[in-house]
């Protein structure tokens, strides 16, 4: 459920701003939308700050047997940032001193120095790296000292009684010889691990650090408020939008503070934050939101529990496997009982389980555990799988290849089916909102296409032979098609959207194209299952006897690993993909919402 806004202006003296600030900060309701851009010096002095601390808690490793130094906070992030420069200092001067070492090698040990003496008393003296093809002529009068050789150049010592020039690549003399350079290398490192080793000893700080970065975080949120107030001679306002069941509170707090307010309903205009409020079931989704990061508009559909509902049937397709499913379970029980008491891990580890019971009843349905064929499983699954299967339509892949046909095509029946429902819930959904004006007319001429184009569907994927319900008559198909964009058209034209007329015969293909895209409920998992069976095989060639067993166990362990990775990219290319553009491009969700976010301190819940 989205939760109702309503919309929030704020008034106080110049003088009561730092106190008003403060007190609806303490209230955490207000999800404040500036009245002008924030900026000035103290909101960048508060971010550049931000920023600083940031740094220094990036750096420090945390170690929970390691004690606090006692250092104040300004004392702790100006040691860090002072290591951090020392740092980067080394690791530029060792940078430098490996290019060097690189760059003079060829040349051997020699002592700059006395290359720059002969330089000074009158002989020209250079390195140089000549090329082995196609070598450039030396000039009269240069001597030329072969030092080393390497797979296209010779690195060689020219010689010569007045300044001369060749044609190929001047080595620079280094300021140091090759043993300097060698035993400033090794100093540097020790520097380095030095200073590495004070970095540590700040360890035990790190919970201080984490403390520090929170309050720079604060400050800035506070500063970003304070300058984004409007301002009217000596009375400052601020504008934003908060709960409607928190009002009470909200004018409680203005009347004990002496604030000014006005309370008004969201308009049509306004751009509220999207407060979302679930039942307990239907939470789990929110972890599948924060991690892609949407929220439905404040004025569209809450799509959570049909989100849980159908990525759960979705998992349960794309992965297909019960062995899968099985696994899953109990690395989630584990995660459960190794996380107990973080609350913020349970949302997604209670949707990890929904979702593995899902793909358990499928996989069982389907007689898939780990791609090995139903005759050679234990017993007792034999049995399990054949009382599921028991008046079923044929859904167990295994068998003859006339009944691995069928099973395909029972499989593609049911996405089908999942998807014209799944799209049809999106324009009931929307008919029930419209139906107090013709726009709802829309609606039910899209329903009545879409179940059109679903047995055309059956006809040119499955085929008319092998579709387990009885054929729409096609004068009935071409009525239903043709009464659906009737309804639609009247729709558009008393709305007056008559680009929508244009587009028509387009989003009729499209409506088509997306019951087809359910077909990728049965490829993904036909694919999960095959390469199940190809590492499958490939173990039982190389046999279970002997050191050739762990051979098997490895491409086993392998492959089953690597199907794992794929099918979880699956669900996220996949079965999310179908909730968030299919599903919800029907129901009109644009998921362009903004999360609610009220002013408060960064580690404080709300109430």
């Amino acid at each position: 459920m989205i939760v109702k806004m309503k919309k929030l202006t704020l008034l106080c003296t110049k003088a009561q701003q730092e106190q008003t600030l403060e007190k609806l900060r303490d209230l955490k309701v207000v999800h404040v939308q500036h009245v002008q851009a924030p900026d000035g010096h103290e909101l960048d002095r508060a971010r550049n700050h931000l920023l600083h601390v940031q740094r220094a808690r990036e750096v420090l490793a945390a170690r929970p047997d390691a004690d606090p130094t006692g250092k104040d906070p300004d004392q702790l992030v100006d040691t860090v940032w002072q290591l951090l420069h020392k740092q980067k200092e080394l690791q530029e001067t060792l940078q430098a001193l490996e290019h060097e070492l690189v760059r003079i090698t060829p040349f051997g040990e020699f002592d700059p120095r006395k290359i720059k003496k002969l330089n000074d008393s009158g002989i020209v003296a250079k390195l140089y790296e000549l090329p082995i093809k196609d070598t450039p002529e030396i000039p009269e009068g240069v001597s030329i000292s072969e030092i080393n050789r390497g797979k296209n150049v010779i690195y060689v010592l020219a010689v010569g009684r007045q300044e001369f020039t060749i044609s190929a690549h001047e080595v620079r003399l280094p300021d140091q010889s090759l043993s300097q350079i060698g035993v400033l290398l090794e100093k540097t490192k020790h520097a380095l691990e030095k200073t590495d080793a004070e970095f540590l000893k700040y360890a035990g700080d790190k919970k201080l650090a984490d403390e520090i970065a929170d309050s720079a975080a604060d400050t800035v949120s506070y500063v970003e408020v304070k300058r984004g107030m409007g301002s009217e001679e000596s009375i400052v306002y601020l504008r934003g939008y908060y709960p409607a069941e928190r009002e009470s509170d909200l004018e409680a707090a203005a009347e004990a503070n002496g604030w000014g307010y006005v309370l008004e309903d969201v308009s049509a205009d306004d751009e509220p934050p999207t407060l979302l409020r679930n039942p307990k079931w239907v939470k789990p989704i929110q972890a599948v939101l924060d991690v892609i990061g949407v929220v439905p508009g404040y004025k569209e559909l809450d799509v959570s529990a049909l989100f849980l509902i159908f990525l759960s049937v979705f998992f349960a397709f794309l992965i297909g496997d019960a062995g899968y499913g099985l696994l899953f379970i109990a690395l989630t029980l584990f995660g459960k009982f190794k996380s107990k008491g973080n609350a913020a891990a349970q949302p997604g580890l209670n949707l990890l389980l929904i979702m593995s019971s899902c793909c358990v009843v499928f996989g069982a349905l389907t007689g898939n555990y780990f791609g090995i064929p139903t005759d050679s499983l234990w017993a007792p699954l034999q049995g399990l799988t054949s009382d599921f299967m028991t008046g079923n339509p044929g859904l167990n892949g295994w068998g003859t290849p006339e009944q691995q046909a069928n099973s395909a095509n029972n499989v593609m029946f049911i996405c089908f089916i999942i998807g014209t429902v799944h799209i049809t819930i999106a324009h009931v959904w929307n008919f029930i909102r419209k139906i107090n004006s013709l726009a709802c007319l829309a609606d039910l001429g899209w329903i009545c296409s879409t179940w059109a184009l679903f047995f055309l569907v059956l006809e040119m994927v499955i085929g008319v032979d092998s579709i387990p319900v009885p054929m729409m008559p096609k004068p009935v198909l071409g009525g239903l098609v043709g009464t659906g964009a009737t309804l639609i058209i009247v729709s558009l034209l008393t709305s007056r959207q008559y680009f929508g007329l244009v587009t028509l015969a387009l989003d009729l293909i499209n409506n088509f194209v997306d019951i087809i895209s359910y077909v990728r409920l049965y490829a993904v998992g036909a694919a999960s299952l095959a390469i199940a069976v190809a590492f499958n095989e490939m173990a039982a060639g190389i046999g279970f006897k002997g050191f050739a067993s762990l051979g098997a166990a490895f491409i086993l362990f392998l492959g089953h690993g690597l199907n794992i990775i794929l099918c979880t990219m699956g669900i996220l290319v996949h079965g999310i993909r179908l909730n968030t553009l299919e599903f919800s491009g029907h129901a009109g969700v644009e998921w362009g919402g903004i999360h609610y976010n009220p002013f408060k301190k960064k580690n404080e819940t709300l109430n």
